[in-house]
């Protein structure tokens, strides 16, 4: 009589266990296939400032492409073939090229190649005046020609933000003149792919010997964020790698008040929540 109930507790735990197992195999395909979509696919990204207004809206939560121009394989430069090209007016999120750890997303102005100007504020690109996005904006106040600004790259100029350039994207395969007043221009651009680079005197030395020009190694872009009074981009910081970038900004998921705590003021950030920009297609 034992040993028959002792068979049947056997028979009993068989299928629990099974099932369990089942359940757990479920749970790492699951675990496996979401990291697949997240890092080949598709990502979700959150608005943190309003250098994008109102276009974008700090609160805002969307659906990156990642896919669309070619996913990157992690910890590499390779990336994978993608739909398309990054194209003039595409909202872009990418690896902020002054500290990777962070992502910033801009709106991409200008191409490999193209020349970029900004005169009282209107940007042109190759001489063809670019229109400002349908919910871009301005501001501040607007800086006169000639006003320069410290912080406005390359170093030295006499841009600022409303009055900018001429200046040429450069694109892979570009052959560059370097001197004193190019050096602040490809400086930091020849650093970053992997070259130590100074001025002394009046010769540019790369990698301890003394060069007059240097070929361009990548593809490069220009962006800008809508609220072009209130946007840290390309002004500032200079040319955007295209290692750097990550995808394409897709739609709004949600967005709510990003100044409001959801624990000291549930009410509150309850009734920030935006529904009409859920669902809403980024362009």
């Amino acid at each position: 009589m034992n040993q028959k109930s002792t068979s049947l507790n056997i028979q009993k735990g068989k299928p629990e266990k099974k099932h369990s197992r089942e359940w757990f195999e479920a749970l790492i395909i699951a675990a496996i296939f979401a990291t697949i979509l997240r890092v080949f696919v598709v990502e979700s990204y959150r608005i943190p400032t309003g250098s994008m207004e109102s276009t974008l809206l700090a609160g805002d939560f969307l659906f990156v492409n990642k896919y669309v121009y070619g996913p990157k394989i992690p910890f590499t430069d390779i990336r994978l073939p993608g739909v398309k090209k990054v194209d003039r007016g595409d909202i872009i999120v990418f690896k902020f090229p002054k500290d990777r750890s962070l992502n910033y997303i801009k709106r991409c102005v200008a191409l490999s190649g193209d020349t970029l100007e900004i005169h009282g504020q209107e940007l042109s690109i190759n001489k063809k005046p670019a229109p400002l996005p349908p919910h871009a904006q301005f501001i501040g106040n607007r800086m006169a020609a000639g006003d320069g600004d410290y912080m406005i790259f390359p170093q030295f100029s006499n841009f600022n933000k409303d009055n900018y350039g001429p200046i040429r994207i450069p694109g892979k395969g570009d052959v560059v003149p370097l001197n004193p007043a190019t050096y602040p221009l490809y400086s930091a651009l020849i650093a970053d792919e992997g070259h130590e680079v100074s001025l002394q005197g009046r010769t540019v030395f790369i990698d301890g010997t003394p060069v007059q020009n240097y070929t361009v190694q990548s593809n490069y872009y220009f962006a800008m964020g809508d609220n072009r009074d209130n946007s840290l981009d390309s002004r500032f910081w200079g040319f955007l790698p295209e290692k750097d970038i990550v995808g394409q900004a897709l739609m709004v998921y949600w967005s709510w008040n990003p100044d409001l705590s959801l624990f000291t003021d549930l009410v509150s950030k309850i009734g920030s929540i935006r529904l009409q920009r859920t669902g809403l297609m980024v362009h």
